[in-house]
């Protein structure tokens, strides 16, 4: 399960835990929703640190992945990369 998935799904469960603390108060329905939010946004920044970092770093991955595969297009379409030899031929002088 990716990272940004886990985390996803941790952020709305916290989200539905507090509704469903707040339901017992006899509030408006709108309220109780905002005060949810704004609790469980407050609950995640500590308690989902470690999904949060996790996602963050499979982004970061993902983008520098993007960055060195845009940039080996880049060289490919300006004719500026050089033939590599085939590591599996004996003879690259051929």
């Amino acid at each position: 399960m990716s990272a940004a998935l886990k985390y996803t799904l941790g952020r709305i469960g916290l989200f539905v835990a507090v509704l469903a603390g707040l339901w017992l108060i006899d509030m408006n329905v709108f309220l109780k929703l905002m005060l949810a939010l704004a609790f469980s946004a407050a609950l995640s920044f500590f308690l989902l640190r470690g999904w949060r970092d996790e996602m963050a770093e499979e982004m970061a991955e993902a983008a520098e992945r993007r960055r060195t595969e845009k940039e080996r297009l880049r060289t490919a379409l300006a004719g500026d990369d050089q033939p590599t030899s085939n590591p599996t031929d004996p003879d690259p002088q051929r």
